[in-house]
């Protein structure tokens, strides 16, 4: 199942808009807020598909009870792009223990790429909720192998996929190589071109550099 949600009018629509403008862009520290925020949305967003119990809370004036999640999900992100859109999540899912997934690009001479995994740290995830985001999901090819990544140290009960900026390519990569009854994929937005250097059209540029300054 896909979860597109712009396709709603939201506060989520804002901040992809901001993302996105070249203008607001000059700014590094306030696209990585926004980064944060849009992640914030999308933790609330895949907080209503998890597991909850009634608990007593005591009041000044008595006994309320409320439901609590009781299913923290273990959240991964690919470094370095996704470093902002995950903190947004951890802000709301504060007790969730976390993995991270270093992932690059190896440059050949005849102008193709490939992507590496260089190197993991993954929490226990065997039968937990796994929450795996990532700033951008271009050709796809990244998100598979970091989600191959993490199921070689354990298999999740189930994987939440969040993006917020995903290509129409991108998604069906996904979809191909990952079992649908796997993972559930949220996206902020999709746009239906790439580049043959896979950057997505019209996309937002390079999302690690705007964070954080160029590679070298």
């Amino acid at each position: 199942m896909v979860h597109a949600l712009s396709t709603n009018h939201s506060i989520l629509n804002q901040y992809i808009a901001e993302i996105r403008d070249a203008e607001v862009q000059k700014d590094s520290l306030r696209f990585r807020r926004n980064l944060e925020r849009l992640g914030g949305i999308f933790a609330y967003e895949i907080s209503k598909e998890l597991t909850y119990e009634t608990k007593e809370v005591i009041t000044p004036l008595g006994i309320a009870n409320v439901p609590v999640l009781i299913d923290y999900p273990v959240l991964a992100t690919i470094l370095r792009a996704g470093l902002p859109f995950h903190q947004g999540f951890l802000n709301f899912f504060d007790k969730s223990e976390n993995a991270f997934i270093s992932a690059f690009r190896r440059h050949h001479k005849d102008g193709s790429f490939s992507i590496n995994i260089e190197y993991a740290s993954v929490t226990e995830i065997e039968n937990k909720v796994v929450v795996l985001c990532d700033t951008m999901l271009a050709s796809g090819a990244s998100m598979v192998l970091a989600y191959k990544e993490l199921i070689s140290h354990g298999k999740p009960k189930h994987t939440h996929i969040a993006t917020a900026v995903a290509s129409a390519e991108g998604i069906d990569h996904v979809k191909k190589h990952i079992s649908k009854n796997d993972f559930t994929l949220w996206v902020g937005v999709i746009d239906d071109e790439m580049t043959a250097q896979s950057y997505i059209v019209p996309g937002l540029g390079d999302a690690g550099d705007l964070a954080y300054g160029k590679k070298r």
